[in-house]
Formats: structure tokens, sequence, C-alpha cells
């Protein structure tokens, strides 16, 4: 599993983001019957008025979130609750690149907090969730998200991590 990181805020570095960013992307592409081992994503660590930027600038919403997400390919499925299409094979020796997340220190900091819940596992959560988006997964339609999350719970457990929802 390749995580490349850029850490635009060294407070990632210190709460030991790569580990778990890698953990958190493996088993969620190993859940879904992808090889960890082939697969490329890159995550921005960044701050709140980072993202606040790319989140207007891509989203047209100027303000900070907690993660985005911009997928190599669209993977989404056609209809509410189908599976997304499973990624595009690269020619043998490649890697399966599979596109770019950005999280926000604060925000993840900020939400933790209002949740009683710990950073880390909020931090696990939230990179599982932009790594499911780089893989088609959305919850805009309520099937999907309905798909999505329970992903979301399935993957969390198996790294030790409640439920997010329940």
């Amino acid at each position: 599993m390749s995580v490349e990181i850029v850490f635009e805020d060294d407070r990632w570095d210190a709460a030991g983001l790569a580990p778990l960013a890698e953990a958190a992307c493996a088993a969620a592409l190993a859940h879904l019957g992808l090889d960890p081992e082939t697969c490329e994503i890159s995550l921005l660590a960044c701050d709140d008025a980072r993202i606040a930027g790319l989140n207007a600038e891509f989203r047209g919403k100027p303000a900070p979130t907690n993660v985005l997400s911009w997928p190599a390919e669209d993977l989404a499925a056609e209809e509410d609750g189908d599976a997304p299409h499973p990624p595009e094979q690269p020619p043998e020796g490649m890697p399966t690149e599979l596109g770019d997340i950005a999280i926000a220190y604060e925000t993840c900091a900020r939400e933790a907090c209002e949740q009683g819940i710990s950073f880390n596992h909020h931090v696990t959560h939230l990179v599982v969730h932009g790594c499911l988006h780089l893989l088609g997964y959305d919850h805009i339609r309520p099937q999907d998200a309905a798909l999505m999350e329970g992903l979301e719970v399935e993957i969390l457990a198996k790294l030790g991590v409640a439920d997010p929802y329940g």
C-alpha cells in the first residue's frame, strides 16, 4: 500500500497520521477485494484554511470541511444503491492510482471533541470515508449513502473503531 502524504501542517505528523492512514486505506481496499499493495493514494494533511480554499475551488463552498476526495476516475454506479465500478487495471507492474484526499486538522480535532470520541478513531473514519469516495462510493442518494455507511461500519469494526453512525 502506498499512501503518499504531503504534510502541510506539522500537527498531523505529530499526531501519527501516516500509520493511521496506511491502516485505514489498506483495510478499506482489502475489504473491497482490492490488493492494497498495488494501489496508490495521495493524502494532503492540511489545516482548515487550506481545505476551505480547496472546498471553495472544487465544491463552491468557501468553508472548512473535514475531508475532501478527488478520484482518479469516475467509478460511481449509475443506479442508487448499486456498487461502483472497479478501478481500471493499469499495465503489469504499474500501481493503480486511486486519487487524492485532503484532511483538515482543526475540523477533525473539533469534531472528535464535540462527539466525545478519540481523535485517532475519528481520523481513521474520515480516511476510510475518503478512500471509499476514491472508489466511487458516495452519500448523495439515499441507497448509496446506506451502502457507503454500512461499508464504513464494517471496515472500522475490523480496525477496532466503533460505529460512527450508531
